[in-house]
């Protein structure tokens, strides 16, 4: 390949981790080069998470060299030349040059080569089909780095020929030009999106949800996400979405306060939870992000106008997490809402911590209530008017309140 430039080695380049997975790449002279987000983000002087390598050996060959270096090696995905090299400081992807022999939308089966060109050629944006030597020679086959410099998120080569390779690419299209797009998407590469957008219906829900998620998390989705709309992709991708008004609102009270969370955001999209349990359903998010967005749409009072006193209710009874997603929707979705208030009340929120209920059961028992559901019945009722006393009562106010509910109950 054709030097492009040269940069000075950043940290992640000179660690320690780095220096020893490289020298054991390249103990028998094969010339070993970082390519992709690393490469990408790089030269985009953002910070690095994932490190990714290619290299001309055969997947085997790379096994027995991490070996003889006595690093751990695992075959995350060898039928693909793909070895995850294991420090550590952090893990690293290791995959082999390759071609498509055939490609299945999805899968593919490949080919191993030595051709550095045909495997920046299967890729599929140019901004991530550039290669980098750890002594800083880049390398730019594709054009990527033009590109990159004017915010052009282009695919390697025809874009219906990588969408035809792998499906999910028309949603990637759509979550890079969110994070790196700064110029008009090529309308080409739209056209093909949007021709083959069925496609995505046949895609893992949860490759669905990775590229969603990615998407929503990006400073400004709403965009995108109504260009997807008009080019028939969301009604593939998130046919339940609709409320982009709230979601933009949203968008702009997180970026106030720097702390953009995507599930929010799919809450804010969805709007109603009829939408959310389809969403979870059908992109199979965990249990964890199911019960979140499910907590964040589900009815209450205004919280625009809520005391401290409240919020301190809503925080001990939905976690501070879900309590802060409340929030958010709730100021996102009254556009006259005063952001100095949403401010006041997430610091509150966020400074105070949740006391535990110094009631148990055995408190009950050993005042004569039966053993069963009655202490669990109790047990509420007493929490309840502790709360709306505002967590204010101590152990002896709870237990003789018990005595007052129970000769009122009689």
């Amino acid at each position: 390949m054709q030097l492009a430039e040269r940069i000075d080695p950043q940290p992640w380049m000179t660690e320690t981790a780095t220096r020893a997975v490289v020298a054991a790449l390249t103990a028998a002279g094969q010339r070993v080069l970082f390519v992709g987000g690393c490469v990408r983000d790089t030269v985009l002087k953002h910070s690095i998470k994932d490190i990714d390598i290619a290299t001309p050996d055969p997947p085997d060959a790379v096994m027995a060299l991490l070996a003889a270096a006595r690093i751990k090696a695992v075959p995350t995905g060898i039928e693909h030349g793909t070895v995850t090299a294991v420090m550590p400081e952090r893990h690293f992807e290791i995959t082999t040059l390759r071609r498509d022999v055939e490609t299945f939308g999805r899968r593919a089966r490949v080919a191993f080569t030595d051709d550095w060109e045909a495997d920046a050629a299967r890729r599929d944006f140019t901004m991530n089909a550039l290669y980098l030597a750890p002594d800083g020679t880049l390398f730019d086959p594709t054009g990527g780095l033009a590109d990159l410099a004017s915010g052009r998120v282009r695919f390697i080569g025809e874009a219906a020929t990588r969408i035809a390779e792998d499906h999910l690419r028309i949603l990637r299209f759509f979550r890079f030009t969110a994070w790196y797009g700064r110029e008009p998407p090529d309308r080409q590469d739209l056209a093909a999106c949007g021709e083959l957008a069925a496609k995505i219906t046949a895609l893992a829900g949860e490759r669905i949800a990775g590229e969603v998620l990615r998407l929503l998390a990006a400073p400004e989705p709403v965009p995108i996400l109504r260009l997807m709309e008009m080019h028939a992709v969301l009604g593939y991708a998130l046919p339940e979405a609709g409320d982009f008004a709230r979601l933009e609102r949203l968008s702009m009270l997180e970026a106030l306060h720097d702390c953009a969370e995507p599930l929010r955001r799919l809450a804010a999209l969805l709007a109603y939870p009829a939408g959310a349990r389809s969403v979870a359903q059908r992109l199979r998010l965990s249990t964890a992000e199911k019960t979140r967005v499910l907590a964040a749409l589900a009815p209450g009072e205004a919280l625009t106008t809520a005391s401290d006193r409240t919020l301190r209710a809503l925080v001990y009874g939905v976690g501070l997490e879900c309590a802060l997603d409340r929030l958010f929707l709730a100021h996102a979705a009254d556009s006259s809402s005063d952001r100095n208030r949403l401010r006041a009340q997430m610091v509150a929120a966020v400074a105070w911590t949740a006391p535990r209920f110094p009631v148990k059961g055995g408190d009950l028992i050993a005042r004569g209530i039966p053993r069963g559901p009655e202490v669990s019945r109790l047990l509420r009722v007493l929490e309840n008017w502790w709360i709306e006393q505002d967590f204010a009562p101590d152990r002896g106010s709870i237990l003789g309140q018990l005595d007052a509910t129970r000769h009122a109950e009689r």
